[in-house]
């Protein structure tokens, strides 16, 4: 392939996911700001819905640049990239952009996990009220057998030999 065009197909791919990133760093800004306001559940579920767009917009790019790279001979991660830049990019300007994008996701993964234990927080805090009312303890959670999480039912014993 020529490498101008492989210079502006992946300069076209890391353009698209410096913007999702950026919408998706917003939003994840915007989950954490209803989350602490106990907002209105249907304002969440929009963030989430729009968040999980951007997530799909991401994973999207990424099966693209690895097509990309599969069909220039290189392996599809990031050391096939790095190879392929090495060879088109002159300036190093994809390389940073390349770093940039990397920068951003690790900030998205940070104000995700922060969302999460937050989420996490509330449903201990939520868990224990109910223990409070109902006088029951919860059981361990656990994945049943479609997938699902739920609260483990107490053992019993099916049958016993003497």
């Amino acid at each position: 392939m020529d490498p101008a065009l492989t210079r502006d197909q992946f300069a076209r791919l890391l353009d698209d996911e410096a913007r999702t990133l950026t919408d998706l760093e917003g939003l994840l800004y915007r989950e954490h700001e209803i989350l602490v306001r106990n907002d209105d559940p249907a304002a969440l579920e929009d963030a989430c819905a729009a968040r999980q767009l951007r997530i799909g917009e991401l994973l999207r790019i990424q099966d693209e640049r690895r097509s990309v790279l599969k069909m220039l001979g290189q392996s599809p991660d990031n050391a096939g990239l790095d190879a392929v830049l090495r060879s088109c990019d002159v300036g190093d300007r994809l390389r940073l952009r390349w770093q940039q994008c990397a920068v951003a996701a690790t900030r998205c993964r940070e104000l995700n996990d922060r969302n999460g234990a937050l989420v996490q927080a509330r449903m201990k805090r939520v868990e224990g009220m109910l223990e409070v009312l109902t006088g029951q303890r919860p059981g361990p959670r656990v994945y049943g057998p479609q997938g699902q999480f739920a609260a483990a039912s107490s053992s019993r014993l099916v049958a016993a030999e003497a």
